[in-house]
């Protein structure tokens, strides 16, 4: 029989991957904390660290098959901080306040899609209307640090170029608002759950990594800058193929689902 203790002890492969989410709700807070005092390259890598951090939690959790529901939880709640409310207050105090109560409007409008993104995120992997393959592969809008990160494109394209226009309010507005609607769209994104390496390429693959390390150090706002481009470029080819493999998969099951129907009447 059991110990009647036992019940009361957390194990340490679960506390392991809550501790990350707890560090990038801190990296969240601390964003919110350099916009206000006008630190902006501090709040954007502050943002960009708390995306780092929600990539390691969940992979932790499934390595030392650490999963909860209370992690899981805590990790929606650690998203809504990091990549709904940050974004949104970083932007506002950077350029969306100049145009008083629209740019108010629009950092609502920004966290708000990212709560309906998440909540959406939560029902849908309890879903079993929802192919397990596409789950898995495909993510419905932008994933929640995507569109941070992307959300606050123009800032990092800023500190590369000093362009003037990246800081027009107008600018902003628009390019914010259809950040929004693709967060909380359907649109098919690749997730990378189950991306997977050649034992060929491994070398290569971690070569690349060490590349990829030593330009965030040295030219941090140049290679953000280009992997936003890139991501950016991969959602219409996550579109194509998404209806290449599942289009064809679920008008076959609308058809036959019709055809019964029809049977029955």
């Amino acid at each position: 029989m059991p110990n009647s203790n036992s019940r009361h002890i957390f194990p340490i492969r679960s506390l392991i991957p809550n501790a990350i989410t707890v560090l990038a709700i801190c990296a969240g807070m601390s964003a919110l904390r350099f916009a206000i005092l006008g630190r902006w390259e501090g709040a954007v890598l502050a943002v960009l660290i708390a995306g780092v951090l929600d990539g390691l939690d969940g992979r932790m959790a499934r390595l030392l098959k650490g999963s909860s529901k209370f992690g899981a939880e805590l990790d929606s709640l650690s998203d809504i901080v990091c990549f709904g409310v940050a974004p949104a207050v970083i932007m506002y105090t950077w350029v969306l306040r100049d145009v008083k109560g629209i740019g108010w409007l629009i950092a609502l409008i920004f966290t708000t899609a990212m709560a309906l993104r998440l909540a959406r995120f939560n029902t849908m992997s309890d879903d079993a209307d929802v192919d397990d393959e596409e789950k898995r592969d495909y993510f419905a809008g932008l994933p929640a640090p995507a569109s941070a990160a992307l959300a606050l494109w123009p800032m990092i394209l800023y500190f590369l170029t000093d362009i003037e226009f990246l800081k027009n309010p107008v600018f902003c507005i628009i390019y914010m608002g259809l950040i929004a609607a693709m967060t909380v769209s359907s649109i098919p994104t690749f997730s990378f759950k189950k991306l997977n390496i050649k034992r060929e390429f491994v070398l290569f693959y971690l070569l690349g990594i060490s590349i990829l390390a030593t330009l965030l150090v040295t030219h941090i706002w140049a290679t953000m800058s280009v992997v936003g481009l890139l991501y950016i470029l991969m959602i219409p080819i996550a579109i194509t193929r998404h209806r290449q493999r599942f289009g064809y998969k679920k008008s076959s099951q609308k058809k036959s689902a019709d055809l019964d129907k029809e049977s029955e009447e």
